[in-house]
């Protein structure tokens, strides 16, 4: 009976240190975390059904963990439809191991979004924000990021000065 009550809470423990809750947000939402974050962030929209971001996602997730020590935090921003939400965002969430923040973007008017998080932003995915309102540093990225580049770019918004 133990040895059943022993599994049952391990398989409960395994389950849920990879589950977590995907927050419900709009852009005015996004917008304000953005504005207020208080160090270098990068935000990485995504999406369940985007075969590029699923391969970027474990990179970006394990090199903002190597970044840590500077500050460096990775928000994932998913633009899946309502029908996904929340539980196909779970499901790959889970697959991915992924436990860095997650939100699902309530919007359906990519004209109306897109522009605030980037005027040059078409929509298309992947796409990452890299932010620092410390130093003022601030690039966009609308295609998928090699490890190097991405590296590169956390360095670089590490570095950053104002001017």
């Amino acid at each position: 009976m133990k040895g059943i009550l022993l599994a049952i809470l391990l398989s409960f423990v395994i389950t849920k240190s990879f589950t977590q809750e995907i927050k419900r947000i709009k852009i005015t939402d996004l917008e304000k975390t953005i504005k207020e974050s208080k160090g270098p962030t990068i935000v990485n929209f995504w999406a369940t059904y985007c075969v590029p971001c699923l391969a970027e996602i474990p990179y970006f997730q394990e090199t903002a963990k190597r970044y840590k020590d500077k500050g460096v935090k990775l928000l994932l921003v998913s633009l899946d439809m309502r029908d996904a939400y929340p539980k196909q965002i779970n499901a790959i969430a889970k697959k991915l191991k992924l436990n860095t923040p997650i939100y699902w973007l309530d919007e359906s008017d990519a004209d109306y979004f897109c522009p605030k998080v980037d005027s040059a932003w078409s929509g298309a995915l992947p796409s990452s924000l890299f932010i620092n309102n410390s130093s003022g540093y601030r690039k966009f990225f609308e295609d998928e990021l090699s490890k190097e580049k991405l590296d590169k770019e956390i360095r670089s918004m590490i570095g950053a000065k104002k001017d």
